[in-house]
């Protein structure tokens, strides 16, 4: 049978199966994925989105560092516009604030040796995959000398956020770019030791259908399972360069994810070798607790709790010209996916 027929068969009980990352969130819309799934199988979005994991205190030190110490903002274009607490990044720049859309944190770099006389942070977000830039980036401006450069760091990892969603579905989805960074001895270990099912893929149709395929396969067994169906990219060491780098500049901490709340060691800081370049140091921020709009349901969204359309202002308050949360503004975000692909998409499309 062709992975397909295999995923059409299924008539099974309910498999819930998360998309953790949010590309495959998209890809499956776009393909039309979802429209060959028979009841039996429903697909429910996860938290790996970065932009949309973000917590609004983070929104609010950003815009506290471009209004209240006057320095230039460089950032990837899909944080401009997500809600802080009193205002997105775009409101800040129509109060003055200077913003710089970037498309690697070494452009950052450059700019803040050509401009000795600015304060340049980086918005330093994502997960294993964009981290290493991130890193690189530091170690540059150190090599160089910068003292107008440094970041403002909320990158994140994914084996805790692993830990804290297991039971929110029946198997994952793992996110193909995440592993060829971190490896695949994780996923073998969350099913061995902590029974929770996932494979690895990547983002073409038939990768995802023959995926798809694997998981109702081995959901017949009742057993945890892990297998890694994309073997041209993610391999079982990962990428130990990148892995190197990152744990030359960086350390494991505490992090806060909208919607998940503070998951232990899920995050990551700059060593005590490379202070000078966190900006929460430099600028001596102080904590600050971010609070969302109440009408958003992002963090059950990114928990896999409801759908985005279950949500009571999405597609009406909530639009990608008029986004109230986080997940209506990113190009990986769920909600934008369901607006693009659908609108108000109903469970078994």
């Amino acid at each position: 049978m062709s992975a397909k027929e295999i995923i059409q068969s299924y008539d099974g009980p309910k498999l819930r199966i998360m998309e953790v990352c949010g590309t495959h969130t998209h890809e499956i819309f776009r393909l039309g994925i979802r429209s060959l799934l028979p009841e039996s199988i429903e697909l429910i979005s996860g938290p790996g989105c970065p932009v949309c994991v973000t917590p609004v205190g983070y929104i609010d030190e950003a815009v506290m560092l471009a209004l209240e110490h006057g320095a230039v903002i460089c950032t990837f274009g899909d944080l401009i516009r997500v809600p802080g607490t009193k205002m997105s990044l775009a409101g800040a720049r129509a109060e003055g604030a200077q913003l710089r859309v970037v498309y690697s944190p070494l452009d950052a770099v450059e700019f803040a040796k050509g401009n000795p006389e600015k304060q340049v942070v980086f918005l330093a977000v994502g997960f294993e995959t964009t981290t290493p830039a991130s890193c690189l980036a530091v170690k540059k401006a150190k090599e160089a000398g910068l003292e107008n450069f440094s970041l403002l760091v909320a990158n994140k990892t994914m084996p805790n956020a692993y830990q804290a969603l297991k039971g929110s579905a029946d198997a994952f989805l793992y996110p193909g770019h995440v592993h060829a960074i971190i490896g695949n001895s994780l996923c073998e270990k969350l099913a061995e030791q902590d029974g929770i099912s996932g494979v690895v893929t990547g983002f073409t149709a038939k990768e995802l259908l023959e995926a798809l395929a694997v998981v109702v396969e081995k959901s017949k067994d009742g057993k945890p399972f892990f297998q890694n169906c994309y073997p041209r990219v993610v391999r079982e060491e990962g990428n130990p360069a990148a892995q190197k780098v990152i744990a030359e500049v960086m350390e494991s901490c505490d992090s806060e994810w909208r919607g998940l709340g503070v998951i232990p060691g899920s995050g990551q800081r700059l060593r005590e070798e490379y202070k000078n370049y966190d900006a929460r140091i430099k600028f001596r921020l102080p904590k600050v607790e971010g609070r969302s709009n109440p009408a958003c349901r992002c963090g059950e969204v990114l928990q896999g709790k409801c759908r985005p359309s279950d949500c009571k202002v999405f597609g009406k308050g909530c639009t990608p010209q008029h986004p109230i949360g986080a997940c209506m503004v990113s190009n990986e975000g769920a909600c934008s996916a369901y607006y693009q692909y659908g609108g108000n998409i109903q469970e078994g499309m």
